[in-house]
Order: C-alpha cells, then sequence, then structure tokens
C-alpha cells in the first residue's frame, strides 16, 4: 500500500511536525511504501526523494526536513482518488494519507477537508470534528452540553481588544468572574503557543497582545492548583460497530506531567529535556484512573472524534475535582511524546499503533463510500 505521510505546513508547530512524521514513517509496517511530502512554512507542497526516508530509518532520533525541488512540486486533483496527487503529471497513487501535521492547517479541518474533496482515506479525526475541537471554545461549550467538567473560562474576541471602553469593562468583569492567577491561551493554536499565565492585570494586558498575535479569539481560564492528566484514545466514535475491534473506541493507561517549568509550556515540551517528568501510570488509585479514561471516552465520543486524541485533564491538587482541559486530534508522535507513550504502557507498541490508525482509516472511508450524496 502506498502511504503519504504529510508533514510541516504553516503552523507554530512546524518543526515538531518534523519529529513527529519521522518516527511515524519509521513506524509503519515495512511492506507498505512511504510517500514524503513536506509542506512549507509558506504553505507549498513539495514530493521528497526516496533517499529522505532512508536517511530517517538509519538514524531513529534523525528529524524529517523539506526539500524545495521546483520539479517536485504536488498537485492536487479533487475527487480523483488514489490519482487525486500529482507530481510533474504523474499520479503518486496514494492508497491512504497520514498527515502528522500540528496546530493550525493540519489540525483544524482545513486539510481533512481538502482530503474529502479529493475522496482518499485518511488518517484522524473528519474536517468536522478537526476544526471543533482545534477551537477550545467551542470543545468547552460542547463538553458543557454534555455534562462534561471545563475549567471556568471566558472568551475575549478580537473586536473587544479593538475598543478601549469594552476591553476595560470586559477586564472588570472577568477580574471578578476568575480572579488572579488566570491563563490566557489563543483558541485556535496549539503546543502552548502564545499561552502564558497572568497574576495581575499588567501581566494579562500583555498576554493577552501576544495572544491575539495567534488568534483573533482568545480563551481565558481560572488558573487552579492542579495536577496535569493525559489518557490516549483511538477509535471511530460515530460508527464503531460492536462486533469490529478495530473500530471500538478505547483510552489507554492515563499518564501525568510534572512540569519543572512554571506550567508545561512549549519549551517545557520540546526544548528542555528537563522540562518535566512522565509519569506513567499517573499517580492516581485505580478507580481515578479509570474515571479519567472514562471520561476521556465521553469527551471523545461528543465530539465526534475518529482516529486518534490525547485528552488532557487537570485534577485540582486541594479539592480533587477533575476538570476536561482540551483535546489534541493529532497529539505529539515524539520519542518524548505522550500519546505513543501511554498507549505502548497498555501494550500497543508503536507500530501496532500506527497499524491501527490506518485501519481504522480505511473501515471509515469503506463506510463513507456506502453513503448517498445525490438522488
Amino acid at each position: 500500500m502506498n502511504i503519504g505521510i504529510i508533514y510541516g505546513g504553516r503552523s507554530g508547530e512546524h518543526e515538531i511536525s518534523l519529529i513527529s512524521a519521522a518516527a511515524i514513517a519509521r513506524g509503519i509496517s515495512k511492506e507498505n511504501n512511504i510517500v514524503l511530502i513536506g509542506i512549507t512554512k509558506n504553505g507549498k507542497w513539495y514530493l521528497q526523494d526516496k533517499s529522505e526516508f532512508d536517511r530517517i530509518c538509519k538514524d531513529k532520533n534523525a528529524a524529517l526536513t523539506i526539500s524545495e525541488d521546483p520539479a517536485k512540486l504536488v498537485n492536487i486533483i479533487p475527487g480523483a482518488k488514489k490519482d487525486s496527487f500529482v507530481v510533474a503529471g504523474k499520479s503518486l497513487e496514494l492508497d491512504l494519507v497520514f498527515p502528522a501535521l500540528h496546530g493550525t492547517y493540519g489540525e483544524d479541518g482545513t486539510i481533512q477537508g481538502l482530503f474529502e474533496m479529493a475522496d482518499l482515506p485518511y488518517v484522524g479525526c473528519t474536517h468536522i470534528s478537526s476544526a471543533l475541537t482545534m477551537d477550545k471554545e467551542k470543545t468547552k461549550m460542547i463538553w458543557q452540553a454534555a455534562g462534561l467538567p471545563v475549567v471556568p473560562y471566558v472568551c475575549m474576541k478580537r473586536f473587544v481588544m479593538m475598543d478601549s471602553v469594552l476591553y476595560d469593562a470586559f477586564l472588570d468583569e472577568t477580574e471578578k468572574e476568575l480572579g488572579y492567577p488566570m491563563f490566557v491561551k489563543p483558541c485556535c493554536a496549539g503546543s502552548s503557543n502564545g499561552a502564558a499565565k497572568a497574576k495581575d492585570r499588567r501581566e494579562l494586558c500583555y498576554n493577552l497582545m501576544e495572544a491575539f498575535l495567534w488568534d483573533d479569539k482568545v480563551l481565558i481560564e481560572k488558573s487552579i492548583n492542579a495536577r496535569e492528566i493525559e489518557c490516549s484514545v483511538t477509535g471511530n466514535s460515530v460508527t464503531f460497530p460492536a462486533d469490529s475491534d478495530e473500530e471500538a473506541v478505547t483510552a489507554y493507561i492515563p499518564g501525568e506531567i510534572a512540569p519543572t517549568h512554571t506550567f508545561y509550556d512549549f519549551d517545557a515540551k520540546y526544548n528542555d529535556p528537563d522540562g518535566a517528568k512522565l509519569l506513567i501510570p499517573a499517580e492516581l488509585s485505580e478507580n481515578d484512573l479509570e474515571k479519567i479514561r472514562k471520561t476521556a471516552c465521553a469527551a471523545y465520543k461528543v465530539l465526534d472524534a475518529t482516529g486518534l486524541a490525547r485528552v488532557d485533564f487537570f485534577i485540582d491538587k486541594d479539592t480533587k475535582a477533575v476538570y476536561l482541559n482540551e483535546i489534541n486530534t493529532m497529539p505529539g508522535f515524539t520519542t518524548i511524546s505522550m500519546f505513543p507513550k501511554m498507549c505502548e504502557a497498555a501494550g500497543l507498541d508503536f507500530e501496532s499503533l500506527t497499524n491501527l490508525l490506518i485501519e481504522e482509516a480505511l473501515k471509515r472511508y469503506e463506510a463513507k463510500t456506502k453513503l448517498s450524496t445525490s438522488r
């Protein structure tokens, strides 16, 4: 089977994608043919030489690079199925696409919509659930409507930021409602890009300006004295039949992030090897671990997630209350990433994990081809 791995992208997580994609490419069963497609930071798609795959296979720590050969620009023909991706007039004959892309233009439904138009099977959530889960405000609204617990929050939109009267009134109400300290996050960015903690109004105003560089909506959350718990989930939450183990929704062994930084920021996640301790399983009772797993499945299902996701939680150290934090539908696949580590702790090794995700994608595509699209 020809599997296209797409990586890079117009995202603040471009460099992380280069590492995740390399791990995924090395982890896919060798009976498949890997086709590497790199997306530059300005959004151009290039087919990579076979030598790039051979290079990363020789070094388990190597990250992918992107060679920008004008003769290998990738073009897309909507509706052409396995012939949708074309280079220099020749089809790449892809049977499936694995988008190893994080954040904007990779995890937000945009590229998933492109795969839908191309009529190709792809790994991960659909365009609709990807768009929903990328938006932290909309995700929280859906979880709240389903009766799931979330951290108290407010959302500021850019038009408020641009009006000094509205802005001051909004901050007054936010301070009354949430109190300091608070966390500020762009609604639609990942890897903690633009996220910061504010302990007073001066820091809040500064952090808001930084966050608005990443998005037109910014989430402001009450800061709680929390433990950070994560849980890997796979499966098709929409069509999973009782007789198919591959498409059942499964939550794996929850893990705990114990950051050595003020919080689990971008630097702690990717740059500082001592930025956090990863504890798998999380140091919780079996009853609490099961509660996390069940809540993770509920959070995944209500968003119609498919393929995979990492569901993140806070546990208040003072009250022991459990809160959903966010969901990542294309979590990191680096050597230190929690998603594959939690799956491995449950007995699902890296190659088995990638094979499962590929099988799920093919089954979902097969099921969708049976739906009516016209009369």
